[in-house]
Order: structure tokens, then sequence, then C-alpha cells
């Protein structure tokens, strides 16, 4: 299959048979990490990561899956770039996209919800760029996608329910029940990593739980691209305020804190609020109680876990995590990515 020079911004934008395709690699990298198939995939290119937000995997993980393939990734900080912005003259994004066409095999961007004035505004920014470079753009997490983390996250619940690490069986996710539920928590997060959660659960054919208190329903057009999808594979989608409902029979839970829709006003991202008003939420985290309502499920995180309000430790280290398991499984998605997109092997 073809993918060289696709963006990659949102997971449900790429056929399954492209997502497939590259979770196949992902797994025969996992396989044979070390092999010297992979190690000239992109040698002496070069990777643009942009990091409008700081990270520990994302910077980690495509530092080490270029230098695995044989290239380079170059960490730039936007705010010494003198870039354009609404509050100072500079580049503009047409410009410096195709200059960078000119360097770089992809470009990397990470901007998350506190470097935006509005949702949508960092994922916005992203096509922009698509729309300028001659290179892949590869979404590092916005404020509305995390594709990477998906793909991450459905390569380990495969694992935990295939042959384990490595051996993925992605037919034995069909059917099983997914908890997507909201937690108290202290970080204001954005939404890109749950709102990847449903899109890719829903592809993979599973029955979705959304559990929330009401006032924190997430982007209505990833509710309804949900939909669609579960409705595609006879699944099921629905939404709960209560937060144990959920639980019952479910196969796989994801514990995450978000912010409520209405966490920008007059183009600033209102943090202090939006941790304020989560914080006044009790009895919205994941314990080993409500876990034992669950049909012996594995617990889900894109990390890093805001431990004793989203989940308890007892939970998140427990036998049944899978968080170390899926932040590893980054490397070996990224390098899938990587190389078919900017590579143009014949893999």
């Amino acid at each position: 299959m073809d993918l060289y020079g696709k963006d990659f911004i949102c997971t449900q934008e790429w056929a399954f048979e492209e997502l497939m395709a590259v979770l196949d690699l992902a797994a025969e990298m996992k396989r044979d990490r070390f092999s010297e198939r992979w190690a000239g995939i992109l040698k002496h290119r070069t990777f643009f990561m942009f990091f409008y937000n700081p990270s520990v995997r994302t910077r980690q993980s495509f530092e080490c899956a270029a230098t695995e393939l044989g290239g380079h990734a170059q960490f730039l900080e936007p705010r010494a770039m003198r870039l354009k912005t609404a509050k100072a003259a500079g580049e503009t994004v047409e410009d410096a996209a195709k200059v960078m066409s000119r360097y770089a095999c992809g470009i990397g961007i990470r901007i998350l919800e506190d470097q935006v004035p509005y949702y949508g505004a960092g994922d916005e920014m992203l096509r922009e760029y698509a729309y300028w470079a001659d290179i892949p753009i590869v979404n590092m997490a916005d404020d509305r996608f995390h594709p990477c983390q998906g793909l991450a996250d459905v390569m380990g619940w495969a694992e935990w329910y295939g042959g384990g690490p490595g051996q993925p069986d992605y037919g034995a996710l069909r059917g099983r029940n997914f908890l997507l539920t909201w937690a108290s928590g202290a970080l204001a997060r954005s939404w890109c990593s749950v709102q990847e959660a449903l899109l890719i659960a829903s592809r993979f054919g599973m029955n979705v739980t959304v559990a929330r208190p009401e006032g924190y329903d997430l982007d209505p057009q990833v509710y309804e691209w949900t939909r669609q999808n579960c409705a595609a594979h006879g699944a099921t989608f629905r939404t709960t305020d209560d937060p144990l409902e959920g639980y019952r029979g479910a196969h796989i839970v994801y514990s995450r804190n978000w912010v409520t829709p209405q966490a920008y006003q007059d183009g600033v991202f209102q943090k202090q609020a939006e941790i304020e008003k989560a914080m006044a939420y009790q009895g919205w985290t994941t314990t080993a109680e409500r876990m034992a309502l669950t049909d012996n499920a594995i617990f889900t995180h894109p990390m890093p876990v805001d431990r004793g309000s989203e989940v308890t430790d007892e939970v998140a280290s427990g036998p049944r995590s899978a968080i170390y398991d899926i932040a590893e499984n980054r490397l070996h998605v990224q390098k899938a990515v990587m190389a078919l997109t900017m590579g143009g092997a014949d893999l």
C-alpha cells in the first residue's frame, strides 16, 4: 500500500486498510526492533518536530523512531523561529512550510489547548501546514486529535486480547465493551487523546460508552463519527452521567480528565477555572472496586496519569494495567508511520 507523502492528522481520515498497514508494520517492527531492514529507511533524512507544548513520551518516542530508522529528529521551539502570530510579525505558514519542505522528509507538530485562542485552532494550523507543505505533516497532538496515541492504544488493547507483545489480534476487539470515563483531575486536559480513543475503538467494532458529568460532553462531530463507526459494525454508542453504570461488563476502561466546552473565554484558555470546576466533582475516580464490576477489564491511559484523582495507584500499577505497553507502542506505530509516509520503502 502506497502511503508515501500522506499527512497523518486524524485516524478517521485514513481508510481502515491504511490504518492496518501501519499497525501490521508496527507489530513487525516491535517483534524485530533492531533489524537491518529498518535501519536505513530514513538514512541521511531529517524529521522536524515543532513543540508548542512540552512532552515526555512524544519527543522521546519520535526521536528514538527517527534514530532507529537511520534518520534524525530535529527539535524545534516555534517561539525561537520568528513565526507569524496573531500578536507578532514573522514568517507565514506558507513560507515556513515551503522552505522546510526543501530541508526535511516530514514535519511533526504538537500544539495543545493552552497555546490556542479557541478549540480547533491548533488543528486548523496543522491543516494549513499540510496545505502548503510538500512533505507529510504528522499530528503529534493538537487540540482535537492525537492519531499516534490512538494507534498505540488499539495496538496495546489488541495485544492484551491477542497473543501478547508484538502479537495483536484486532479481530478479538470486535464486540467488546469500551468505557471512556471522565475523571477528576488537576491538569485541565484537552480532548485530543480521548477523542482519538473513541474514534479508534469504534473503527475496530467495539461497543462504546462515554461516562461524564453533565456539561462535559466532547466534540459533537467526534460523537457523530463514533456513532457512525459503531453502526457500521453493528455496535452501540451511548453516553451516561452515571459514574458506575459504564463499568458493568466493560472489557477496557479508559479513565481520563478533560475540560468542558466552555474552557475558552475571550480567546484565553481558562485553565484554573477548569481545574477548580473538575476538582469540585467527587466520585469520578477509577478504583479497584469499580474495576471489579467489569468483565476482568484492562485499564488504559495515554499518560501522564494523575494518580489519586483519575485513578488509584492500585489500578494504574496493577496486573491489568496496559499503560506501559501502550506507551512503548508509541515508538513502534510512529516508526511505521514515518517509514510508510516518509521513507517510500517497499515494506
